[in-house]
């Protein structure tokens, strides 16, 4: 929807991001060709969809997210830049597209992630599974990381299936400390989203869980520090942290810009809480870097073993 000027001038304006928030444009002719590839195939990127400031980074290394289940969420978050509405009808090419673009990128490692799917029986979990069993047809040295939803109310059935597939990383991200929820994350809930990754650990301990938080929402130190708790608790092995970003003027605003030296601080407790990896600063997102922090996540787990042999 095109707004006039004077709803326009009617917005709050976004907070001046500082210099170490900062990134380059994407460009380049390896950017162009993995931009050309998803369109070829069909594919929506949370890259872009989420509006990604590492985009161009990840573009030019030819890494991408796909988001699966199309580019419409059920919900309206009020930090997501995904649109919303009633999503189009399941793509049955979809998982052998994923796999494709898998293939051709010669990913070593990818990550799926989808949109809210409340308007599918099954939340949607049952693409997740032909998306993992295609990789592993195309591409069977592919790892594979998913990043789902809530699955809100179908969560049990939707766990089991996705997990029997076998994903190497299962994430789900909490965002924000349980008081925001009702203004941040209003369609979930901050304990059915702990369940969800306790019950993957519950049915399948080797699969490796993960989740993130966004900093500069309004959080206190301490309710970070208790979600960490939580997650624990959740035998969740990796979290990331990184800084929100307001979109759009309608989103959620920006409350306060995180320091790099506190991100370093979080990722000292963390660490320290027990979690396997921990990957905090302004810009980390989900997927940024997911493969290296793939074989990081390995290494910490083998040596942990050793330790305690």
């Amino acid at each position: 929807m095109i707004m006039n000027d004077m709803a326009a001038a009617s917005l709050p304006a976004r907070a001046r991001k500082p210099d170490w928030i900062r990134v380059k444009a994407p460009a380049g002719a390896a950017f162009a060709e993995t931009k050309g590839l998803m369109r070829r195939l069909g594919l929506a990127t949370v890259c872009e969809e989420a509006a990604c400031p590492n985009i161009g980074e990840c573009w030019t290394k030819k890494h991408a997210t796909v988001m699966i289940l199309g580019d419409t969420c059920t919900r309206a978050c009020a930090f997501c830049n995904v649109k919303t509405g009633m999503p189009r009808a399941v793509d049955p090419l979809e998982p052998q597209h994923t796999a494709d673009a898998a293939a051709e990128l010669g990913l070593e490692h990818i990550v799926v992630t989808s949109v809210d799917r409340d308007d599918l029986p099954d939340g949607g979990a049952s693409q997740f599974v032909r998306v993992i069993e295609a990789l592993r047809r195309t591409t069977p040295a592919t790892t594979i990381e998913i990043l789902t939803p809530d699955f809100r109310n179908k969560a049990q059935a939707a766990v089991e299936a996705i997990v029997a597939a076998r994903p190497d990383v299962y994430n789900h991200n909490l965002e924000t400390v349980p008081r925001l929820y009702p203004t941040i994350r209003p369609g979930a809930r901050y304990y059915a989203s702990l369940r969800l990754l306790e019950s993957v650990k519950r049915h399948d301990p080797s699969i490796f869980t993960k989740s993130g938080l966004m900093t500069g929402l309004g959080e206190e130190r301490l309710e970070v520090h208790q979600v960490m708790d939580d997650m624990r608790s959740a035998d969740i092995d990796f979290l990331t942290m990184g800084q929100y970003l307001q979109p759009t003027p309608r989103h959620a605003k920006v409350i306060e810009f995180t320091a790099p030296k506190t991100f370093e601080a979080y990722a000292a407790i963390a660490r320290a809480k027990g979690f396997l990896l921990v990957a905090a600063s302004p810009l980390t997102r989900s997927s940024y870097h997911a493969g290296d922090d793939f074989s990081k996540l390995r290494a910490a787990r083998e040596a942990k073993l050793s330790s305690a042999r």
